[in-house]
């Protein structure tokens, strides 16, 4: 055998040990992230990077930012579904929706209020379908807001309720908010505001309702609006409560609810699930079980509220 056939040999298997090795190498695993608040995305982040995920290394994430609009977060879910992703994560239920009409073969790991009663899920026990996630909350969540709103202020008689019914869970607690109000004799003022205009119509009517109290009801809208909402509580002087920590600012009393870090951690597990073979449908729903009552004695004090005791034992932050 001459040298000119040794070296042609060479190059065949050498291009055939190549392609060999090209096809034993996993491919990086692709996934597109709805998100409208940096908490949820930390806590994603972190989650992954404890399971050994780095961004660009070993898996690769495209980013989609709403600013909270139900139209725009299904705008960005459909859009994500051109870069052919392994998974979709969903904080939120529009963007859950869409992604489950425009493309059901897809995976999806969600963050939801209520994925039973907004349609995602059958149940939380048993998913089925293509999606599963995290659920933050329950029912009676609603009515223990409501309940601890009103111990900060005993007579209050009318309380605001800012939601956005545009919002499958919106409606959902809205109506359990209802039900609350009822219970504790407390007429229930809806202010409804679908996008960035409407809450400024809202904002606009809610210092001149003559309300004793404000509830703001958790959407990805009013958490991107956050500091101008609670800018117009504090000039309204009005005692408030929002659905998380993380919308604390100047103005808000108090929060009770989920953390939305702790979601996006808890999501990172299903994330690593879905990637190694699990079905989505198979994984039950997770409830985040902590729920975080923070207060903050500054508002109270130029409210000239005086917290009860029992509530500041209660706390899980008491910001001074």
């Amino acid at each position: 055998m001459n040298a000119t056939i040794h070296v042609a040999l060479a190059h065949v298997c050498g291009a055939m040990l190549a392609t060999a090795a090209q096809a034993e190498e996993p491919s990086i695993p692709r996934i597109g992230v709805v998100t409208a608040q940096v908490s949820y995305e930390q806590g994603l982040r972190e989650g992954l990077t404890k399971l050994g995920y780095i961004e660009g290394k070993n898996i690769v994430i495209d980013w989609r930012r709403s600013g909270g609009s139900v139209d725009e977060e299904r705008s960005l879910a459909i859009d994500l579904l051109h870069s052919k992703p392994d998974l979709i994560v969903a904080f939120g239920t529009p963007a859950t929706r869409a992604a489950l009409e425009a493309a059901p073969t897809v995976p999806i790991v969600f963050m939801s209020t209520d994925p039973v009663g907004s349609g995602l899920v059958a149940s939380l026990a048993r998913p089925g379908g293509n999606a599963t996630g995290v659920s933050s909350s329950g029912p009676e969540l609603m009515a223990k807001r409501l309940e601890v709103l009103r111990q900060f202020v005993p007579r209050a008689r009318r309380i605001g309720c800012l939601v956005n019914t545009s919002n499958p869970v919106g409606g959902l607690q809205l109506e359990q908010a209802k039900k609350a109000a009822r219970v504790l004799h407390i007429e229930l003022v809806q202010f409804d505001a679908h996008d960035d205009a409407e809450i400024e119509v809202a904002l606009h009517a809610i210092p001149r309702s003559a309300l004793d109290e404000l509830l703001v009801i958790g959407d990805n809208l009013f958490l991107a609006n956050s500091s101008k909402i609670a800018q117009t509580i504090r000039k309204a002087r009005l005692p408030s409560m929002s659905p998380v920590k993380e919308f604390m600012g100047d103005g808000i009393l108090a929060s009770y609810g989920p953390s939305m870090k702790e979601a996006g951690q808890m999501m990172s597990v299903y994330v690593q699930k879905i990637l190694t073979g699990a079905k989505p449908g198979d994984l039950p729903v997770a409830q985040i079980s902590k729920l975080e009552l923070i207060i903050d004695l500054r508002v109270a004090h130029e409210l000239r509220l005086k917290v009860p005791q029992d509530l500041l034992y209660r706390a899980d932050e008491v910001i001074r």
